[in-house]
């Protein structure tokens, strides 16, 4: 069904009034302070807080900044590797980098810079952390960095706790899922096929009694075997709290490091730009848009106004994607927003000015129609030319011989994403607005 271009309107409108919500900061605060009205209050936007058996989902929608906009945590990590050889350091501690950021972005922080680096002999894992400003808070988050060890139970003849062959090493991963009878939340572990073997012995002669799991020396769990396992998967059931799944699934993880680690440094790291510079910032931006909004009016008239009402709303719909994914914002971050800025205008511009040439040769829908169909090759190019280059910056693939500076890729994400939008805002929008202001003229 083709939907009339005033549904499309109403559809765009709708979800751009969703995306200023999400947009709007978490506080608003009010501050009128003239004669006989005081008035000191703060407009709290509430956020998403859903808290489930099987789901919890909490979002309050803020802006996350990087380490040069609010400051955070720098933390460095010594790797024992040493003794291994070229191939076999360099694959640990690509490994190590991973386990570390896999027990980052498990808590929840986005984007965080985790770096390999040898210098003389030393091998270190540089982590920033965004927002974390407590250092030990941070320590917490990124989890211990012993080895995961499995053990079990001695008999009555030789009791004690003794360990196995089966150690972080033979465990793949371990993820949080729902019981399917009772819906609570419980650990599943997948191990190698080295580790199935490891595991399927272990539990045939310990049935009926518990399996200890050790981070180091400290224990963790002791699960009760209730039969022999075998295929390499498990299930730890229990009285867990969705949290408390979480973080036995995170410590799990964690153990499984190829290499130990030990923390050499911890520093707090202040905002590079303070308050008073990024607020300049800010202003410059805003300063420069409202120049734009006025050139396109002046240039364009009605068009340049339809023109402004799509570039308010690509960037709406920009600021809730970086709340909603959420991308982390840093001043190369930004600097990639106001390209993409210019990006928007530019299609309207290309539209606009095939429009004038269309306009001498046939009626002006016709015009309109055509100069949208004709400035679209031109648009598509110069934008995946764009997008291209966006992605050899991002580097997804983090292939060594390309940059893996994390604010450069904060540029080419807030880029692309950018570009994306500014296509739907430029071509969706701009159209279908041009289309119901051209049927209310007639």
């Amino acid at each position: 069904m083709k939907l009339s271009p005033f549904i499309k309107v109403v559809i765009i409108f709708v979800l751009s009034l969703l995306a200023a919500y999400i947009s709007l900061p978490p506080e608003i605060p009010i501050s009128i302070h003239k004669g006989s009205v005081q008035i000191e209050k703060r407009i709290v936007r509430p956020g998403i807080d859903i808290e489930t058996q099987k789901i919890s989902i909490k979002n309050n929608f803020e802006l996350v900044l990087g380490l040069d906009l609010a400051g955070g945590s720098h933390l460095v990590f010594e790797a024992q590797a040493g003794n291994l050889g070229e191939s076999e350091r360099k694959a640990a501690l690509e490994s190590l980098r991973n386990v570390i950021e896999r027990r980052v972005n498990f808590f929840g922080i986005s984007e965080p810079n985790v770096q390999v680096s040898s210098f003389e002999g030393k091998d270190r894992v540089i982590v920033e952390l965004p927002g974390v400003k407590d250092t030990k808070k941070a320590i917490d988050i990124i989890g211990q960095t012993a080895q995961l060890n499995f053990a079990e139970s001695g008999t009555e003849k030789e009791p004690g706790i003794f360990p196995t062959d089966l150690t972080g090493a033979d465990l793949k991963k371990s993820d949080v899922t729902f019981d399917t009878n009772t819906g609570k939340p419980v650990v599943q572990l997948q191990f190698t096929e080295e580790g199935a073997r490891k595991f399927a012995e272990i539990t045939a002669r310990n049935i009926g009694k518990p399996v200890h799991i050790f981070l180091d020396t400290d224990p963790i769990s002791s699960p009760i075997v209730q039969e022999k396992i075998t295929g390499g998967s498990a299930i730890i059931s229990g009285e867990f709290t969705l949290e408390a799944a979480k973080n036995l699934s995170i410590q799990l993880n964690a153990g499984a490091l190829p290499v130990p680690v030990s923390l050499v440094e911890q520093r707090t790291v202040g905002a590079t730009l303070g308050a008073e510079s990024v607020t300049k910032s800010i202003r410059a931006g805003l300063t420069g848009l409202f120049m734009v909004l006025v050139f396109m009016v002046l240039a364009y008239g009605r068009l340049g106004v339809v023109a402004n009402i799509a570039l308010t709303i690509f960037g709406v719909l920009t600021l809730a994607l970086y709340k909603l994914i959420p991308v982390v914002l840093t001043l190369p971050g930004i600097a990639g927003f106001l390209l993409s800025v210019g990006m928007a205008v530019d299609s309207n511009i290309l539209i606009f000015e095939r429009f004038k040439e269309e306009r001498k040769l046939r009626a002006y829908k016709d015009a309109l129609e055509v100069s949208f169909g004709r400035a679209w090759d031109s648009i598509r190019d110069a934008n995946i030319a764009t997008l291209v280059t966006a992605f050899i910056l991002a580097n997804p693939l983090d292939l060594s011989f390309l940059h893996t500076s994390g604010p450069v890729r904060g540029f080419a994400i807030t880029l692309s994403l950018g570009i994306l939008i500014s296509l739907f805002t430029g071509i969706v929008v701009s159209r279908n607005l041009l289309r119901l202001f051209i049927k209310e003229k007639k």
